[in-house]
């Protein structure tokens, strides 16, 4: 994706005229049907419900699958058969843009403006000139011959965003306003089904001279971004199903996390909790998940949050009841990783765990992407962070600081702020 940044929209459409001809050049080209043309959105494919076209030497592509996926909002007059966009233009201001079928003639913020080409309808839907995007909502456009494929990079974009602060994250502490939460992970439930913040791991850290661990919940608070204390467990040796089975561990778990974070100051509490029915039945692992995420959503003050990391639902563990979770928590972050050994995450799988999500009634505006920063690298992380734009949701939380390189610091900090307000 990096080759392509910081290429103009005009300079990239030369690139597309100067190949205006898709499909001809010749007998032997006339023969020989060409692939279809793809769009590549931000490294992934977009699939669309109409193919691209070229008119007259200009590439037009379907208008509202694009828009949609860059956050634009589409509204269609079949009367005037005009059809009216409203969203960022990538340099911090709006663009509200009305166009009509047939017209090169468009109006932007309520001047008019050109197009290259006139917008057509095709098999019900809209087509546009591709470096309208470019132009009016800050999207660097491009064409790459050898795949026939239409590549697309989304502007910046404000989201939520939570960094976990866990093991050896203190030499990164100083990215905390970065993001809108920071979640500490400095609270476990130990082999014996007890919550604890001792340990080798997952506990409470020791000072490094002036900062305290209850030093930096506080300037993280006063720098605007709010506290989480993170429960970490994984069921390796039934630790986990046997304080969510077990009453009084239970209920000694909830009472401690409820007054750890009265009595240091946290905003929030991230669960993570994992590898639930992995080799039991499901069902007995939701439903103890979800009283439990019940009781604790019950007791904690008011305004503190309640998230929840989660399994994918098209991974190994299946003890996850996704729709009832997103009832009761604030959000849900789903760790879409640990699907290889080696390299990062397989991007079709990432997509596909998302959209199971969705289809599952849950609320996009309750689900935060996680991005394991041990598997992606400066290219494939914005991949990622691209699918998150894509589907409007909430944001994106990355494990974890300690491990940022600095060309990953970079490109994130390129493709995605932290949300205001």
């Amino acid at each position: 994706m990096g080759q392509y940044r910081g290429r103009t929209a005009m300079l990239l459409l030369a690139g597309l005229l100067a190949v205006g001809s898709i499909g001809g050049g010749g007998a032997h080209a006339a023969s020989v049907k060409p692939k279809p043309v793809t769009i590549q959105l931000d490294g992934f494919a977009l699939p669309l419900d109409s193919e691209p076209k070229v008119a007259g030497g200009v590439t037009l592509v379907p208008f509202r699958g694009i828009a949609e996926a860059l956050g634009v909002t589409v509204v269609w007059d079949a009367k005037s058969k005009t059809v009216r966009a409203a969203g960022s233009d990538g340099r911090g201001g709006a663009a509200d843009v009305i166009l009509r079928i047939g017209s090169k003639k468009a109006t932007v913020n309520g001047k008019e403006a050109l197009l290259s080409g006139a917008p057509v309808m095709q098999q019900g839907r809209v087509l546009i000139p591709l470096a309208f995007f470019g132009r009016q909502f800050g999207a660097n456009v491009s064409w790459d011959g050898l795949n026939r494929a239409v590549v697309i990079e989304s502007p910046k974009r404000e989201m939520e965003l939570l960094g976990f602060y866990a093991i050896s994250s203190f030499d990164q502490y100083d990215m905390i306003p970065s993001f809108n939460e920071i979640a500490f992970g400095w609270s476990h439930i130990d082999e014996s089904g007890k919550w604890t913040t001792s340990g080798k791991v997952h506990s409470w850290p020791q000072a490094a001279g002036d900062i305290t661990p209850e030093v930096i919940i506080q300037e993280a608070a006063a720098d605007r971004v709010s506290p989480y204390l993170m429960v970490y467990s994984v069921d390796g040796k039934r630790e986990l199903t046997k304080m969510l089975s077990d009453t009084a561990l239970r209920d000694h778990s909830i009472t401690s996390i409820v007054n750890t974070v009265k009595d240091k100051g946290f905003q929030g509490v991230v669960l993570d909790y994992e590898g639930l029915g992995w080799k039991d039945a499901p069902e007995t692992p939701r439903k103890l998940l979800n009283e439990y995420v019940a009781l604790l959503d019950k007791q904690l003050p008011d305004g503190v949050k309640l998230s929840l990391a989660v399994h994918p639902p098209n991974g190994s563990y299946k003890g996850y009841d996704y729709t009832s979770l997103a009832r009761i928590a604030d959000h849900l972050i789903l760790m879409a990783y640990d699907y290889t050994k080696d390299g990062p995450e397989p991007i079709a799988k990432v997509d596909e765990a998302i959209r199971m999500m969705l289809k599952l009634d849950v609320p996009k505006d309750k689900l935060m992407l996680g991005i394991s920063l041990d598997s992606e690298n400066e290219d494939t992380v914005t991949v990622k962070l691209g699918l998150a734009k894509r589907y409007d949701l909430r944001g994106a939380a990355f494990w974890r600081l300690g491990i940022y390189k600095d060309g990953e610091r970079k490109v994130i900090e390129e493709s995605v702020v932290r949300a205001e307000g």
